[in-house]
């Protein structure tokens, strides 16, 4: 992408009202626009990183087994009102009428609306397991919206919910997701912590909250250090097989919220292995038994021929929040730090002296080269001045930075930039696209 062509509104100074990092960040670059309180529009270079995130979710949901479908964002009441939650919910939800005068809400969370799908399609524990999710915009109308698109009141969210016959077959999907979930925030950048979470009145020791390292994370956080040190599941990961050794390596160190933590239990973590620090949510998945298919009558029919309802759970990913997430995780003072694997372009290329016939030649055969090896490239070709240049590719945080100039283009090579590591070398233009390209 030509940047003369493209749309980055980038800014010197973020409104002072934006109180974080990522907020500030995000309306630097152009990323966002606050159109009102907790309400965002996406704009070109922050959708791109939307995208990168949602596609790995579906990419980690699918190869785990889970089904993908699209439900709408407008609920009917009547379906919150058979769970016992219409009443129930507080303020946070958006209640409306059509034209008609029928009660109606901006979803603030799918769980009726998947359970009426789910009881009018499936009728035999032979249809079981099954898992299906979507990626789609939420409301909850937070009392006090702040912290940009990290406590935003409309957001994306990637909610997928399992059903199975058994509390044992329950326990299987779970473990799947637990994995699953590992593997997209790893492929993300990020270390994510699975801590045990409140299950609240459904008891039992399946919740968890997936929470990455941050200094200014919104809770305290508490955990062995052997967690941090851990590799994902891995992208070859067998689905069919039994994870639960893999659940078990990580949920046997110790791992909690401020709100979960046992002071006399992380004493007895080795001194060295003990880590506090502040951590950010991206991520919870929750086994409630069945305590929306019960009162929403969602039954199969089991071996024995008798109708039992089916056991749920749910699992979701703030996708929304992790492109705020992952600037917290990774900035500096010149700006974000992108991982690879979200970021909105993967190399940002330079061209020093625009309207001098070599530079123009040189960057322009070299931009067709990047772009046939499928590296998404940023090209700065306008006329501003180079310091301008500079500070905006680190202020966007892309990882790779090529610079062209006549002084390099004389010895027939190309400033390469690392920008997580800030290191430069000087490279012949025809080890430039291997270098930058993707492991």
């Amino acid at each position: 992408m030509r940047l003369s062509r493209y749309f980055l509104p980038v800014s010197k100074e973020a409104p002072a009202d934006a109180a974080i990092v990522s907020h500030k960040l995000m309306l630097r670059t152009g990323m966002v626009r606050q159109n009102g309180a907790g309400i965002y529009t996406w704009l070109p270079l922050g959708l791109r990183v939307l995208k990168k995130i949602e596609q790995i979710v579906r990419d980690e949901m699918n190869r785990a087994g889970a089904v993908e479908l699209l439900m709408p964002t407008l609920q009917q009441a009547d379906l919150w009102r058979e769970s016992g939650r219409y009443d129930d919910y507080g303020k946070e939800m958006l209640r409306i009428q059509d034209r008609h005068d029928r009660d109606m809400l901006y979803g603030p969370t799918n769980e009726e609306l998947i359970t009426d799908v789910f009881r009018s399609y499936v009728k035999s524990y032979k249809q079981l397991p099954l898992n299906l999710y979507h990626q789609q915009w939420k409301f909850r109308d937070e009392v006090r919206p702040r912290f940009g698109v990290m406590r935003g009141r409309e957001f994306l969210m990637k909610d997928a919910y399992s059903f199975d016959l058994t509390e044992d077959d329950a326990r299987v999907s779970y473990r799947k997701m637990f994995c699953a979930y590992l593997n997209a925030f790893s492929r993300m950048g990020l270390t994510a912590v699975p801590m045990r979470a409140d299950t609240g009145p459904i008891g039992g020791d399946l919740s968890h909250e997936f929470i990455i390292l941050a200094d200014t994370g919104e809770s305290a956080v508490f955990c062995d250090k052997a967690l941090l040190d851990m590799d994902p599941p891995g992208l070859d990961l067998d689905f069919d097989a039994d994870l639960t050794a893999e659940v078990e390596k990580r949920t046997q160190y110790y791992a909690a919220t401020d709100e979960m933590h046992d002071e006399a239990a992380f004493a007895a973590i080795p001194k060295d292995r003990q880590v506090s620090a502040r951590g950010i949510e991206v991520g919870h998945i929750f086994n409630f038994g069945t305590k929306y298919s019960k009162p929403m009558n969602a039954v199969v029919q089991g071996p024995d021929g008798q109708m039992v309802p089916v056991q749920m759970g749910s699992y979701g990913i703030g996708v929304s929040r992790l492109v705020g997430g992952i600037i917290e995780a990774g900035h500096d003072d010149n700006g974000i730090v992108w991982p690879e694997g979200v970021a909105p372009f993967h190399v940002g290329l330079i061209n020093m002296r625009v309207g001098d016939e070599g530079c123009d030649k040189a960057c322009g055969d070299l931009y067709d080269q990047l772009e046939a090896a499928g590296i998404e490239t940023l090209y700065d070709e306008t006329d501003d001045r180079a310091g301008a240049k500079f500070a905006r590719m680190d202020l966007i945080g892309l990882p790779w930075q090529l610079v062209i100039g006549p002084k390099g283009l004389e010895k027939g090579i190309v400033e390469v930039k690392n920008r997580k590591t800030g290191e430069k070398v000087e490279l012949p233009f025809a080890d430039v696209v291997a270098k930058v390209t993707p492991a």
